[in-house]
């Protein structure tokens, strides 16, 4: 799809280089930047000493004081960069952050998240999980946001006929038409049987492969061995080999909870993302 408003959630430090990266992907499609710089809000002390909550008032108007100097840097970058743009902080209560980034995501196209927001991890993985679950819209993530592109040549699109697998393939089906190539890749594919049989032809990944054929892209199909190795292994080597210039893929297919204790595809993309990844839930 055209993305015409592009959100950048940031932290309130050292984020300078993903504003600009996300100003340039804007740039090259028209888009509008939205910026939220955010800081979680300082939980209240436990108890009622006045000590205690006279320290806690000025450590959340020093919060405020961090995240309006945030904001103010932002828009002096931005109003060099000839883009259209909107920076608005958030200062965001803990327990409400998720659904707070959900609410804010719902109004653009696209959420982008780089590297600035590894200094704060507790943020990061809200921010994550609010704009993948609370959203209804895509997330692309970056370990360097200048390598992103919305124009990529080579995509790899991990596929396993999942409803979310099949939510990124739609989401990304404008990128995949007019990229040079796409390479469809399944990890350990097993052949349909019964009833599945017929939906499915029989061949892992056949009926995807015809589907985005019928679109005019340009399709490979890759059914590789996992080989004892874990499946983000096989999908962030093969995007290296390939040269990939993006990854499109569905999140969580199993639980948030079975994930975060258990480890899982999703997880590992989102912890170290090789190349910059598109995820749809």
């Amino acid at each position: 799809m055209s993305y015409k408003t592009i959100l950048l959630v940031v932290g309130v430090s050292q984020f300078e280089s993903d504003l600009r990266a996300a100003a340039n992907l804007c740039a090259s499609d028209g888009a509008h930047l939205s910026v939220l710089p955010i800081k979680i809000a300082t939980l209240p002390p436990v108890g009622d000493f006045a000590a205690m909550s006279a320290a806690w008032l000025d450590e959340r108007a020093s919060d405020i004081e961090d995240l309006g100097r945030a904001v103010k840097e932002a828009r002096n970058v931005l109003d060099g960069l000839g883009v259209s743009y909107d920076v608005v902080g958030r200062y965001a209560e803990s327990m409400w952050l998720e659904h707070d980034l959900g609410e804010r995501a719902r109004y653009a196209d696209l959420t982008v998240i780089g590297s600035s927001l590894r200094s704060d991890e507790r943020l990061r993985a809200g921010v994550v999980e609010g704009t993948l679950f609370h959203s209804a819209r895509p997330v692309l993530l970056a370990a360097d946001l200048q390598s992103a592109t919305l124009r990529p040549r080579k995509v790899l699109l991990a596929w396993n006929a999942s409803i979310e697998s099949a939510r990124a393939a739609r989401e990304a089906l404008d990128m995949m038409r007019n990229a040079e190539g796409v390479n469809v890749v399944l990890v350990d594919p097993k052949p349909a049987s019964g009833a599945a049989s017929s939906r499915s032809g029989g061949e892992p990944g056949a009926d995807i492969a015809a589907y985005l054929a019928r679109h005019g892209i340009k399709v490979t199909l890759d059914r590789l061995p996992g080989a004892g190795r874990q499946v983000e292994e096989v999908l962030n080597q093969h995007a290296l080999d390939m040269s990939a210039d993006l990854m499109a893929m569905g999140a969580y297919g199993h639980s948030r909870v079975r994930e975060k204790i258990f480890g899982g595809v999703t997880k590992a993309m989102i912890d170290v993302p090789v190349v910059p990844v598109l995820m749809v839930r």
